[in-house]
Formats: C-alpha cells, structure tokens, sequence
C-alpha cells in the first residue's frame, strides 16, 4: 500500500470540499504511518471549566481518521463515519493546539477501521482515544 494524498494533498481538500471548517485544521503529517492533524483551538472550541470541549475532539478525531483513510485511497469525499467510541482521558489544555495521531489498523474494500489519540500540544499523555470505522463507497479502493 501506498501513500496515494500526502499532507499537502489532504490540506487542499480540505479547503476545496470542507472550506467551512478548513482553517480549523492544519495537516502536519501523512505517511504510511498515518496522519498528524492538528486543531487550531479558538474561543469557539472551549467550554466552561478552561477545557476544550468534547464536540471539538470528536470533530478533531473524526477529521483526523477521514484523513488517514483518504491518504490511502484518495480523495472520495463520500467516506462516512459508521461508528466511533471516544474515551476522554485527561483534561486538554485551552491554551494550546490539540493534535491527533490517526493509523488505519484495517484498510478494506467497504469499510476502515482505525484508531486515534489527541494530545494537547507539548503534552506527552494522550487527552483522548477513539477508536473509528468508515463504510467507504463502491470502487473507491481500486479492482478488488
């Protein structure tokens, strides 16, 4: 298996098919190994407590495997998250980016299964896990 979007591939896409939410994210990452994605975090990611919110780290993880997953098939923009568990661990940092770490444990012809850790930047404890699959569309993975 190759690499077939690599960070700067993955970083067009984003603005050209998701511009509502592309300048939250900067790819950092995409090889083999998977995807660095990081999370610009702004007010609009906070909630009460000095935290950045659950709703964020879920967008951030689900962006992160969405990814990881396109930088091994390409950009097939119909890819969609079937299934995710989240185990929020340690409270994340407000004042700093979050970063996740997305790897593709499974690469099938209709579904992905991967997995994910953020960490608050500079931190060296994951903030969370999730664990994810996608149904990905007919022929997006080539003839077999």
């Amino acid at each position: 298996m190759t690499v077939q979007m690599d960070a700067a591939a993955l970083q067009a896409f984003l603005l050209r098919d998701f511009g509502q939410v592309a300048a939250d994210f900067q790819v950092e990452r995409a090889d083999l190994a998977g995807v660095t994605l990081r999370l610009r975090v702004t007010a609009q990611h906070l909630r009460p407590g000095g935290t950045v919110s659950g709703p964020a780290m879920f967008g951030l993880a689900d962006v992160a495997m969405y990814l990881a997953i396109l930088s091994r098939i390409g950009p097939v923009a119909l890819a969609v998250t079937t299934n995710c568990a989240m185990d929020f661990m340690r409270k994340p940092r407000a004042d700093v980016d979050l970063l996740a770490q997305a790897r593709v444990l499974k690469l099938g012809r209709t579904l992905a299964v991967g997995d994910v850790l953020l960490f608050s930047e500079g931190g060296a404890e994951p903030v969370a896990r999730a664990g994810l699959t996608y149904a990905i569309p007919p022929k997006a993975t080539g003839p077999n």
